[in-house]
């Protein structure tokens, strides 16, 4: 099994990569949304609805299975013979970083089906400050990934 993880390295993390990018521009979109969403639309408005039908099919079609495949790639890769160095503290930091984005990705949806059910109790300013959260969290990853300190 580790030999056929080495032969498909190169393959998987290159799927992995392009997972986490189809991830992160959702969760950089979503939040900016909900901005939008909070600040100029009133519950049962038509723009309302479509604004529903963006989030939800943002969350589900796009965000949704790339979180999966990210997930799952990652898995792998952590799993191929001579990649991670567990004795480091970047992988430690890598992966308190991923359950923070994950963390966020479920807040998210959360926070979709509140304004799905018209209970949305936050205002646009808490979204946006919400928003920075993945980008400091990818921050972390990547120099944690490329500098391996």
């Amino acid at each position: 099994m580790t030999s056929f993880f080495a032969d498909i390295y190169l393959w998987v993390k290159a799927l992995h990569v392009m997972a986490v990018i189809s991830w992160m521009a959702g969760l950089f979109y979503l939040p900016r949304l909900f901005v939008y969403h909070a600040e100029q639309v009133a519950i049962g408005e038509p723009t309302d609805k479509l604004f529903q039908t963006m989030e939800m099919k943002l969350l589900r079609l796009i965000m949704n299975p790339s979180m999966i495949v990210t997930w799952i790639a990652g898995l792998i890769l952590v799993l191929t013979p001579g990649i991670v160095d567990w004795t480091s503290i970047w992988p430690w930091t890598k992966a308190l970083s991923v359950l923070g984005m994950t963390w966020f990705h479920m807040w998210l949806s959360v926070r979709r089906k509140a304004f799905e059910a018209g209970q949305n109790n936050l205002a646009g300013r808490r979204y946006r400050m919400m928003n920075e959260v993945p980008t400091l969290l990818m921050i972390v990853i990547v120099l944690s990934v490329i500098l391996k300190f």
